[in-house]
């Protein structure tokens, strides 16, 4: 038997769980491009919105922002609060590698840019910032919205912060502490959430609580983005629970990302999109 330790450093980084996972939602029925789907809502979604390939400006600013990132050679040590890191368990990490392995990727990056923009949300709320990479998806398309990002790990929030400064992003307030204490204060003092973006916990107990947290602040227009659903079977788990809840109509799944919808015009319903 091949012992862990010796297999090719390139193995050892993979998330197999996820690749297991992958195979058979690559093979499974979906609604790519929305065929089959009959909800006039969920088909603009599917068929208009995440087929869309306009280049906007922002994200010219924020992969360059990002290639520097992947480009520094300085280290910080870094405080996990939630699951950790699938590819390192090291505490002092390169920054470059914390923007390739732990950053939103710019094409989901960008999904939630345009989600931004056609829906408009004013109280936008993240769960997790890490070097604010996916903040800035999430602030940039409207510099007139209040977004409230929480990351546990001082270094990195102080990362993040220069990421803000440099990119102009005002409209972002960054909170550094543990999402468990500060976040039942920090939905007290908003009206609404129109916008959450979970990615601060990949553990099933921690992201049900964050969910019916922010369940309370919720209105008929509400998103909200959980990342890296099938990262793990107590991710999997979590999103069961969460898609089936009865505030929940309609849930999509895109296997990194799964997106929650609160519309009571809308009839309960699940999908799978490939994206």
């Amino acid at each position: 038997m091949v012992k862990w330790l010796y297999l090719p450093k390139i193995f050892r980084k993979v998330n197999w769980f996820q690749i297991k996972r992958h195979i058979p939602y690559l093979l499974a029925p979906n609604h790519w491009k929305g065929h089959g789907i009959h909800s006039p809502f969920v088909f603009d979604l599917v068929g208009n919105l995440m087929q869309e390939k306009h280049p906007y400006y922002c994200f010219v600013k924020i992969n360059a922002w990002r290639h520097a990132l992947l480009k520094s050679s300085h280290s910080i040590e870094v405080k996990d609060l939630g699951a950790g890191s699938s590819v390192t368990k090291r505490r002092k990490r390169r920054i470059a590698d914390i923007a390739k392995n732990s950053s939103t990727p710019a094409k989901y990056g960008e999904l939630m840019f345009r989600l931004v923009s056609k829906f408009k949300p004013g109280n936008i709320l993240e769960l997790g910032t890490s070097l604010g990479i996916g903040t800035l998806y999430l602030a940039m398309p409207d510099k007139s919205s209040k977004v409230i990002t929480i990351e546990g790990c001082p270094k990195t929030a102080k990362i993040a912060q220069q990421t803000f400064d440099r990119m102009e992003a005002s409209n972002v307030n960054i909170i550094n502490g543990n999402i468990d204490d500060v976040l039942p204060e920090t939905i007290q003092t908003l009206e609404t959430l129109d916008f959450v973006y979970f990615d601060g916990n990949h553990k099933k107990e921690a992201t049900l609580n964050y969910f019916h947290l922010c369940l309370e602040k919720i209105n008929n227009n509400s998103i909200f983005v959980f990342d890296d659903i099938h990262w793990s079977k107590e991710m999997e788990e979590a999103w069961e629970d969460i898609i089936h809840h009865p505030k929940v109509t309609v849930s999509i799944d895109i296997f990194r990302m799964g997106l929650v919808f609160f519309r009571k015009e809308n009839q309960k319903e699940h999908f799978k999109v490939r994206f």
